[in-house]
């Protein structure tokens, strides 16, 4: 039995872009994380790639998923307070991250387009608390393109959940982001060996660029 080609894994009609938590808090010089003094600058780059991923993929007809942080006092946890306080982190500040209607949980320069899809989550994972799951099998999807921030936390998180609940996986490693490079490397390599196929951008638009129609 030959083995699918990438290309094949990459085809418009089973393929789905997921892009992770690229919003105000995480990316922006005026967000959350900046104001900490978190080098968001860092993670500029990945946002770049996110968006010509995100481009390329409306174009090819290709379903782009927007997963995105949101806080609510109501789903605040109390196990996570515990551990916030135990890193010696006040969890006002920790929940103040994209809390709901501070601007912060807004997408940020990758912004959704009409057609594309919203998901909100309040773990790290997107797949925890969602419908990404139903979602994604109500479209026929058997393959994600995930990207986004950060490589260590929310998108390793996701990379791992969508393998486990059987679908093949490709991370865009240079369209995430991580604060720490150590982190961004030693995350992807680990994802490389368990359980995703790690590409640069201009691999996967290469491949999606022959898909594009005339006039798109």
């Amino acid at each position: 039995m030959t083995a699918p080609s990438m290309n094949e894994w990459l085809a418009p009609g089973g393929v789905a872009l997921c892009i992770i938590d690229i919003q105000v808090d995480f990316g922006s010089p005026e967000g959350a994380l900046a104001q900490m003094g978190v080098p968001v600058a860092d993670v500029a780059p990945a946002i770049e790639n996110a968006g010509r991923l995100a481009t390329l993929a409306r174009q090819a007809g290709i379903p782009v998923i927007f997963a995105g942080l949101k806080t609510d006092p109501a789903t605040d946890s109390p196990a996570w307070i515990k551990w916030m306080r135990y890193r010696n982190v006040d969890p006002a500040c920790a929940y103040a991250v994209c809390r709901d209607g501070s601007g912060g949980e807004a997408f940020y320069q990758v912004v959704p387009e009409a057609g594309d899809q919203i998901v909100w989550k309040q773990r790290y994972s997107a797949f925890v608390g969602t419908d990404l799951d139903s979602r994604l099998r109500a479209q026929g999807i058997d393959t994600l393109v995930i990207c986004g921030l950060t490589t260590e936390c929310c998108v390793d998180s996701t990379v791992r959940d969508a393998f486990q609940r059987d679908w093949l996986v490709v991370v865009a490693g240079d369209a995430c982001g991580a604060y720490r490079d150590d982190f961004h490397h030693n995350t992807l390599e680990v994802l490389a060996e368990n359980f995703a196929v790690v590409l640069d951008t201009d691999d996967i638009v290469g491949m999606w660029n022959g898909r594009v129609t005339k006039g798109s």
